[in-house]
């Protein structure tokens, strides 16, 4: 068994020899969490923004139900993906199973609740903010929200990124829906947990120091946006000064 110092050495030469199967599960692993992302975001954002202006009757019963969604462990997801998808289950006839649409299924439903969540949080500050002045126009719900989220697009570009860490760095729904198969369904968590379990810590070494890269190239871009929304505040204010 090699030291920790003779481990680190062989993951490094893994990352410069471009291992395949090092590389391909990293792939794999962005285009999962990235396919999951741009859906959640899809429906999630304009969900969010219309609960952030609408006012209904149960609205706070929703606002708290989703807000419970935010905790729900990501094993329970997958849990209920494979539910949804067993040859038992209503959307069996897809076989999808243990398949990468599977995983995509999961990490989108996991990260739509941080979508809608953070969405209706970011407009609905806007709505306060502008809300009463868009309605003096004779904007409806429909407007303000499309418009308000337009005008917090910064904080919702930081919103994607958030799901986007959010999907990447989970195992468990992916575990359980994809079955964590070699070169078809294996991703970073997954394929990091297999080989620690294995000893075969050079391979996950390797494949945590790319995931740690990732999640730090979120951060820094997450740190980019705010810069920016931050100085088109100041431009705006000096624009009415």
């Amino acid at each position: 068994m090699e030291t920790l110092g003779e481990s680190a050495a062989l993951a490094l030469a893994l990352l410069r020899s471009g291992d395949a199967a090092l590389w391909s599960t990293v792939a794999r692993s962005l285009a999962v969490s990235g396919s999951a992302t741009a859906l959640a975001c899809a429906l999630g954002i304009p969900l969010g923004a219309w609960l952030a202006v609408a006012r209904f009757v149960g609205r706070g019963a929703v606002v708290t139900v989703l807000n419970a969604l935010l905790a729900v462990p990501s094993v329970v997801v997958g849990l209920g993906v494979v539910l949804l998808l067993s040859r038992s289950g209503p959307l069996g006839f897809l076989g999808w199973l243990f398949s990468f649409q599977a995983m995509v299924l999961a990490q989108t439903l996991l990260v739509l609740p941080v979508v809608v969540g953070l969405t209706r949080q970011a407009v609905e500050q806007a709505e306060r903010q502008h809300g009463e002045q868009l309605r003096a126009l004779g904007a409806g719900t429909g407007w303000r929200a499309l418009l308000l989220a337009w005008d917090e697009r910064h904080a919702l570009a930081m919103v994607a990124l958030v799901a986007f860490g959010r999907a990447i760095a989970e195992v468990g729904a992916v575990m359980v829906v994809g079955g964590n198969i070699e070169g078809y369904t294996r991703v970073m968590t997954t394929a990091i947990a297999l080989e620690t379990s294995k000893g075969d810590l050079p391979m996950a070494i390797a494949l945590g120091l790319v995931l740690l890269s990732v999640v730090l190239a979120l951060h820094a871009a997450a740190a980019l946006l705010q810069r920016w929304r931050q100085r088109d505040a100041g431009a705006l204010l000096e624009g009415h000064g």
